[in-house]
């Protein structure tokens, strides 16, 4: 039993750099996420704010 127990900032960090690698999960949006969570700035308005620019440039795009 000399298995170390990660914590939860641990899990966290492992998750939003492994995000992109999720079978099924939208590569851009995996990215905006993850740089959100890195830069401590993964907040409900900040996120809200990256998914509305990340439609607004889909939008754009066609």
């Amino acid at each position: 039993m000399d298995k170390k127990v990660k914590s939860g900032k641990e899990i966290l960090d492992d998750f939003f750099t492994d995000i992109s690698n999720i079978k099924n999960v939208d590569k851009t949006i995996a990215k905006s996420l993850s740089n959100l969570y890195h830069q401590g700035k993964l907040t409900e308005t900040n996120l809200k704010n990256e998914l509305q620019k990340l439609r607004d440039k889909d939008v754009n795009k066609n």
